[in-house]
């Protein structure tokens, strides 16, 4: 039992953390909507039917996003 919940656990941890709109937002084509500034932000508040993740992923997307404005400022618009 306790195999099954820590299998569970850790299915659930990777996929939450495999959704980080900051890092969507920049690696697949399209899903930044050109958005040059916070756009792992800007992702994650889009109407979508898993808009509940967003309450665990926009502070981690912010702070990311902080961190990466250097390199968005640089960058130009995402395609």
């Amino acid at each position: 039992m306790k195999k099954i919940i820590c299998g569970l656990l850790l299915g659930a941890s990777l996929l939450v953390l495999s959704g980080c709109g900051s890092i969507i937002s920049r690696t697949l084509p399209g899903q930044g909507h050109g958005k040059q500034f916070y756009p792992g932000v800007q992702w994650d508040i889009r109407d979508t039917p898993w808009r509940f993740l967003t309450i665990i992923d926009l502070p981690l997307s912010l702070v990311v996003d902080t961190l990466l404005l250097p390199v968005d400022a640089s960058h130009g618009p995402y395609e």
